[in-house]
This record gives structure tokens, C-alpha cells and sequence, in this order.
């Protein structure tokens, strides 16, 4: 096996934005006016990964337990605000709190026991693993808990007639949002879960062919693939199921009346 790293020089990677451009004249030839969403996307991610890698540069460099904490609080921050931005109802500001209680000990539970428990990672803190592991734990449980907060709240929402009623005959708060709150975690883990069955048949994933290209043996980065989307799954579930349980709860009164 090759073990060599090909580089990309700055020529190479110009040459990829042709895809941009493609993708501007479709929609421009289509009448769809998005040109400059796109535009704005392909710079943010331009600029965003650049100061990253620029970042990890210096973390990975200068490898301390406070440079990883502020790493992953950072993006655990920016993954809170952003399912609060997905959110397409209004929310409470206890059930935005309960997002963020969900997303930390989730999250975060998962990933310490994955980097510490799973794979040992010596020191615990070292930023090679710590971060990018975290990083796609989070990030998955951020779109888990985004979707699963979106059927929450449209749910609620449209059968309040139902709770409403199912409480008047004396059923619970947690009664009356039972299937609303099943429904809601399984919206949330569906996609995770369609992904694993298409693994390694339709798609090679990204952690595996980072991997690979960079001269991994094929047998050990699917070792990687296979515990890091079980870890995902796992994290993925818990922090839902955490919201849920906890978040239900801010649409209710002291007396257990629903929320106007």
C-alpha cells in the first residue's frame, strides 16, 4: 500500500470552485435567485476551515487540557445557537435552555466516554483525537436534536386541541405528549440510522476516506468508521432524548395546564 500523502497546491484547489460556478449558471439558466446564499456558503467555508486549520495548527502544536476545553466549548456554543436558529417556531427561553442543557451533557457525555473509555487516548486531552471526534459528535447531535426540536414544537403546536382534551379527562402532561415525544425522537434519529444502511455500499464516509488518503490501512480506518458512528448514534440519542424528556416539560404550567 502507498502510503504517500498527495497535497493539493493552491492551483488545484482554485480549479475546484469550478463546481461553484456550475452550480451559479444552473441556477441562473433556472430563473432560481440563490446566487448569492451560494456564494456566501462557499466564502464562509473558505474562510471558516482556513482560520481552522490555522487554529489546529497551533492547538495541535501547543497541546494543553485548556486549549482542547476552549476548542470544544467554542463549537459546542456555536452548535446550540444554530439549532436554536433552525428552530422555525419561536421558543421559549426555558426550552432554548433545555436545548442547551441537552446538547453539553449529551454530547459531551458520549464523547468523553468514547475518547477515554473506547479508544484510551493518551494523554486524555490530546487535541489529534479530542477535537476532531468531538466535533463530529457534536455536530450530529446538533442536527438530531435540531430536527427533533422542529416536530416538538410543530407538534405540540397542532394537536393542542388533543393534549388539551387528554388532560381535561385527567391524563398527565407526559401522557398527553407521549407519541408527540416518540415521534420526535425517532424524526431526530432517522437520518443517522438511513445513513448506517447505506455505509460502505453507497457511500464511503468522510472520516474513512480522510483516512485512506492520508495512508491509513483500509482495515483500520473501518475500525475508526464503525465506532465513531456508534458513538454518533449513541450521542445522537441521548442528547434527543434528554431534550424531549426535559423540554415537554417547558410547554406545561405549575398545575399541569398547557401553555398558551
Amino acid at each position: 500500500m502507498n502510503n504517500s500523502i498527495m497535497d493539493l497546491s493552491i492551483i488545484q484547489l482554485l480549479i475546484a470552485y469550478i463546481f461553484i460556478l456550475v452550480i451559479l449558471v444552473i441556477f441562473k439558466t433556472r430563473g432560481i435567485k440563490r446566487e448569492r446564499q451560494i456564494i456566501i456558503a462557499a466564502v464562509r467555508m473558505t474562510l471558516q476551515l482556513t482560520i481552522m486549520g490555522y487554529v489546529l495548527m497551533f492547538v495541535f502544536e501547543n497541546a494543553s487540557w485548556w486549549f482542547t476545553f476552549i476548542m470544544i466549548a467554542i463549537m459546542v456554543a456555536f452548535a446550540i445557537y444554530n439549532v436554536v436558529k433552525r428552530v422555525k417556531i419561536t421558543m421559549s427561553t426555558e426550552l432554548q435552555r433545555m436545548i442547551a442543557v441537552s446538547m453539553v451533557c449529551g454530547s459531551l457525555a458520549t464523547a468523553a466516554f468514547f475518547i477515554i473509555v473506547v479508544l484510551q487516548v493518551q494523554p486524555w486531552f490530546n487535541p489529534q483525537y479530542v477535537i476532531p471526534i468531538s466535533g463530529m459528535i457534536v455536530g450530529n447531535c446538533m442536527t438530531g436534536v435540531a430536527l427533533g426540536a422542529n416536530k416538538l414544537c410543530s407538534a405540540i403546536e397542532e394537536k393542542r386541541v388533543v393534549i388539551e382534551s387528554s388532560l381535561m379527562l385527567g391524563a398527565a402532561p407526559a401522557q398527553a405528549v407521549r407519541e408527540i415525544l416518540n415521534d420526535a425522537f425517532d424524526s431526530a434519529l432517522l437520518p443517522t440510522m438511513n445513513n448506517m444502511l447505506t455505509m460502505g455500499i453507497v457511500s464511503i464516509p468522510g472520516m474513512m476516506t480522510g483516512q485512506i488518503l492520508s495512508g491509513t490501512f483500509p482495515l483500520t480506518a473501518i475500525k475508526y468508521q464503525i465506532g465513531i458512528m456508534l458513538a454518533i448514534l449513541g450521542g445522537t440519542a441521548l442528547t434527543t432524548i434528554l431534550f424531549v424528556m426535559l423540554g415537554y416539560k417547558t410547554f406545561f404550567t405549575k398545575d399541569n395546564r398547557l401553555k398558551a
